[in-house]
C-alpha cells in the first residue's frame, strides 16, 4: 500500500507540474492521498493549445506504462482530436539499457545455468532497448543468426501496479466525469490493460509470430521469422534474424534496384490479405517493423500487437462497405450505430446528415480513386463528435489502413490504397451476400433464438422468485444532476462547518467574558481550545473552497 501511495503522489505531482491538475481532480487521484501527502498544484501552462505537448511530457515522465497508454491514445482518432494524436505520436518506446548483469538471470531462468553456452555467439550489448525488453544478437549451433528479446527484470511488477492504479482511477472518473462516461473510459482502460499484459507475455507473441508464418508460408513475397521454442519462454523470445533495408529508406531501395511502386503494392497487399483472407492482422505496421530484403521481398517482425476479424466484425465491415458503395448515409449511420458503443442517446438524424456531407466531398470517385486515409480520418472525426466509441479491433484495423497508406505514399507518391483495398472489400462483401453464407448466418441466428426460447421459462421463473422474495428495486440515474448534487453537498458541508465555528466563537465569548468567578480559573484554557477549534474549522473551510476552485480549473 505504501508503494501505491508513493506512486499516487508521484503521478499527481507530475500532472500538476505539467498543468494537468484537472485530471487529478477528475480521476479522484487527490482523494486517494492522505491530506498531508497531497502535492501543491503548480502553475498551469498558458493556453489550452499547450495541453497536448504537456500531456505528452507528463506521460514520458510517468514511465513505460503511461508511454504505452499515450501510444495507444495516439492511434484512437475516434477518441482524441488531431492535435493530441499528432503530439502523442511523438512518444518513443525507448529506454536506457539495463546492464547485462541484471538481464542475464532472466535468460538463465529460461535456458538454465550456462545459458550463453547454448549459443555459438551472444553479443551482450543490446541491439535495441525498449521499456519492456531488450534485444540481443546471437547465433545458434546450426549457424542461424537470431535475435533474443529478453524482458526487463521487474517490469511486470511495475506495469501491473500502474495498470491497477489506472483502472481504479478510470473507474472513479467513469462515475464522476461526463467525458469519461461518454467514451467508456473504464472499458477502454480494461482493453489497454489486457493489451499491455499480453505484450509482457513473450509466449503469446511467439504464438502470434508462428500463426503469421503459417499464413504466409505459401507466399514467397513475404517473410515472417521462425521462432525457436527451445530458446523461448514467457520472458525470452528467440527468433530468426531478418536483414534488410528500412522500408522508408527510399535512396537505399533505389540504389538496390528495387521497384518502389511494386514494393508499395506488395506491402499493402500483404496487410490486406491478413485482414480479409486470414482474419488476423499485424496491428503495428510502423516502418521499424518492416524490412525490404534482397529481391524486394517484405520482411515483417514484432507481432506483440495484433487484431482479429471475427464473423461479427466481418459482417459489420461488409454492411459498412455496402452502404459506402451505395452512397447511402442513412444505412451507413445504422451500420456505425450497430458497431459502436455510446453512453448517450445518439442523434441518428444529425449523424446521417454529417455522413451525407462527407460523401458529397468525395462524390464521383470510386473506392480505388478515393483517398482512404483522409476519408477514414474525416469519418473518425464524425464518430468522435457524436461520442461514439469503436470496438478495439475496428480501431486497430483503421489505424493499420492509415499507416499502410502512409507507408505506400512514401514509397510511391502516386500510391492508391483504394486500388489495393477495393478487390478485397468487394470479395468479402460478395461472400457475405452469398446465399449459402446468408443461410448459414440465418441458421446460426435460428439456433440462438431457439436456445434463448428454451432458456426463457427458467429465466422468467427465477425473475418471479426474486421479485416474490426480495421485491423490486428501481434505480434511477440522472447524470446531468450529479455535478449539481455534489456541489450542493459540498456547500452544505461548508455551511455546517461555518455554523459550528460561529457557535464556538459565541460560546467561548460567553464563557470567558462572563462575570461568574467559577469560570476565571478555566478562562485561558477555554479561550485556547475555542480559538484552536475555530482556527481548524476556518482552515478546513479555506482548504475546501480552494480545492473546489482547483477542480473547476
Amino acid at each position: 500500500m505504501k508503494t501505491h501511495l508513493d506512486r499516487y503522489r508521484q503521478i499527481a505531482e507530475i500532472l500538476y507540474r505539467n498543468g494537468l491538475g484537472y485530471l487529478v481532480a477528475a480521476s479522484g487521484l487527490e482523494e486517494r492521498l492522505p491530506f498531508g501527502r497531497r502535492p501543491r498544484p503548480g502553475d498551469r501552462p498558458d493556453g489550452p493549445a499547450s495541453r497536448p505537448e504537456y500531456l505528452r511530457i507528463a506521460l514520458e515522465e510517468l514511465g513505460p506504462t503511461f508511454v504505452k497508454l499515450g501510444q495507444l491514445l495516439s492511434t484512437r482518432q475516434d477518441l482524441l482530436p488531431p492535435a493530441y494524436q499528432a503530439d502523442l505520436a511523438k512518444l518513443q518506446d525507448n529506454a536506457e539499457p539495463v546492464p547485462w548483469e541484471q538481464i542475464e538471470p532472466v535468460l538463465t531462468g529460461t535456458l538454465g545455468a550456462g545459458a550463453l553456452h547454448r549459443f555459438t555467439r551472444f553479443d551482450t550489448t543490446p541491439l535495441a532497448s525498449a521499456s519492456i525488453g531488450q534485444v540481443y544478437s546471437a547465433g545458434l549451433p546450426d549457424g542461424t543468426d537470431v535475435v533474443v528479446k529478453i524482458r526487463r527484470p521487474g517490469v511486470d511488477v511495475e506495469v501491473n501496479r500502474d495498470l491497477d492504479i489506472l483502472q481504479g482511477l478510470a473507474g472513479y472518473a467513469g462515475k464522476h466525469w461526463e467525458a469519461a462516461r461518454d467514451y467508456d473510459l473504464p472499458g477502454l482502460m480494461d482493453e489497454f490493460a489486457d493489451t499491455l499484459r499480453s505484450e509482457l507475455d513473450y509466449a503469446r507473441e511467439a504464438a502470434n509470430t508462428e500463426r503469421f508464418r503459417m499464413n504466409f508460408e505459401a507466399n514467397p513475397a513475404v517473410q515472417i521469422p521462425a521462432v525457436y521454442r527451445d530458446y523461448s519462454s514467457s520472458t525470452v523470445l528467440t527468433q530468426e534474424r531478418l536483414y534488410g533495408l528500412k522500408v522508408t529508406d527510399t535512396a537505399a531501395i533505389d540504389a538496390a534496384g528495387i521497384d518502389r511502386k511494386a514494393l508499395a503494392v506488395k506491402a499493402a497487399d500483404a496487410e490486406m490479405k491478413m485482414v480479409f483472407d486470414d482474419g488476423f492482422f499485424h496491428a503495428d505496421p510502423h516502418p521499424g517493423n518492416i524490412f525490404v530484403e534482397s529481391g524486394g521481398r517484405i520482411g515483417l517482425i514484432d507481432f506483440g500487437m495484433v487484431g482479429e476479424v471475427d464473423d461479427k466484425l466481418r459482417a459489420q465491415l461488409s454492411a459498412l462497405f455496402i452502404s459506402i458503395m451505395r452512397r447511402d448515409p442513412d444505412r451507413m449511420a445504422s451500420s456505425l450505430l450497430r458497431m459502436c458503443a455510446t453512453a448517450r442517446r445518439p442523434d441518428r438524424v444529425r449523424l446521417s446528415l454529417d455522413l451525407r456531407q462527407l460523401m458529397r466531398l468525395y462524390s464521383g470517385k470510386t473506392l480505388g480513386e478515393a483517398p482512404v486515409g483522409r476519408i477514414i480520418n474525416a469519418a473518425l472525426a464524425i464518430v468522435r463528435n457524436h461520442h461514439l466509441q469503436l470496438p478495439r479491433e475496428m480501431a486497430l484495423l483503421l489505424r493499420m489502413l492509415i499507416m499502410t497508406e502512409g507507408m505506400g505514399e512514401v514509397l510511391d507518391p502516386d500510391f492508391s490504397m483504394g486500388n489495393t483495398l477495393a478487390p478485397y472489400a468487394r470479395r468479402m462483401t460478395m461472400a457475405q451476400l452469398n446465399p449459402v453464407n446468408f443461410a448459414r448466418r440465418l441458421g446460426q441466428a435460428g439456433v440462438e433464438t431457439l436456445e434463448l426460447g428454451a432458456e426463457l421459462p427458467d429465466q422468467v421463473r427465477r425473475l418471479l422468485n426474486t421479485l416474490d422474495i426480495e421485491g423490486l428495486e428501481v434505480h434511477l440515474r440522472a447524470a446531468e444532476l450529479l455535478p449539481l448534487v455534489e456541489r450542493l453537498e459540498r456547500v452544505g458541508n461548508r455551511m455546517v462547518a461555518a455554523i459550528f465555528a460561529a457557535a464556538f466563537i459565541r460560546g467561548v465569548g460567553e464563557l470567558t467574558l462572563g462575570d461568574t468567578d467559577r469560570w476565571k480559573t478555566w478562562q485561558a484554557p477555554l479561550m485556547t481550545a475555542g480559538l484552536a477549534s475555530t482556527g481548524l474549522l476556518g482552515g478546513y473551510l479555506a482548504w475546501s473552497a480552494r480545492r473546489q476552485r482547483i477542480r473547476e480549473l
